[in-house]
């Protein structure tokens, strides 16, 4: 115990020149490092970029006034759903964390859409699939830092398939409703999952044709709405 006493006085001697200068250092909070502060995403800008997915729709069907036969007869088609993809660009703004946009484009659809004749071949009307639509849309969402869910809607146009009575069936127009989600990979690459559904107020078309000298009157119809669902990236710039 002798020798503790005046060796713990010499520590103590020895360090208060130190703790007075550390005394004397100005004070820094303690914050965490700015590199690794992740800032969130901004989803402000123009964007552009791809999509493809599937579409289905009802089926397409076309009456015949027989005036040999004395008789009215339908025949329906097949519309089994098949591809749709195409590109598009916008413009997002973004206020706190909602987003609000426009955004427009064009596709390209092949839904497979067929008619059996039945009996009516020789009238020698074809529908053909493999036709175009685009959409010009409003576009409201909630951003999660990189996820973006939104709503989304317009003005549609176009159609699906030519009905082959009076030429190309695809200027109708109607109305696209949706909603998505899309996730931000980086500050500039998206990528979305997307569901829309369309109706393009499509109108019956009649066209009388002439067959050992009797009138056909051939009246087709066209599937008015359809559904899609589609992927797409985008590049923000």
């Amino acid at each position: 115990m002798r020798l503790f006493k005046p060796v713990v006085v010499l520590m103590m001697t020895s360090l208060t020149p130190c703790l007075t200068l550390a005394a004397d250092l100005p004070r820094q909070p303690l914050t965490p490092s700015t590199s690794m502060i992740q800032p969130e995403m901004n989803w402000t800008g123009f964007y552009i970029g791809l999509n493809a997915g599937y579409g289905w729709t009802d089926a397409m069907s076309v009456s015949i006034d027989d005036p040999l036969k004395l008789k009215s007869v339908t025949r329906n088609g097949a519309m089994p759903g098949g591809f749709a993809g195409g590109g598009q660009i916008g413009y997002n703004w973004q206020s706190g964390r909602f987003v609000f946009g426009f955004e427009t484009d064009i596709q390209y659809a092949n839904l497979g859409g067929s008619i059996q004749w039945n009996g009516y071949d020789y009238l020698t009307i074809k529908s053909k699939d493999g036709q175009y639509f685009g959409t010009v849309r409003a576009r409201l969402g909630y951003a999660m830092d990189r996820s973006l869910f939104y709503i989304t809607g317009g003005y549609a146009y176009g159609g699906l398939v030519d009905n082959g009575l009076t030429g190309n069936a695809t200027s109708n127009q109607g109305y696209a409703l949706g909603a998505g989600l899309e996730y931000a990979f980086t500050d500039q690459w998206t990528a979305r999952l997307e569901g829309l559904y369309l109706n393009l107020d499509s109108s019956a078309q009649t066209k009388t044709i002439i067959y050992n000298d009797a009138p056909f009157t051939v009246t087709g119809r066209l599937p008015d709405s359809f559904g899609l669902v589609r992927v797409g990236v985008n590049y923000k710039f």
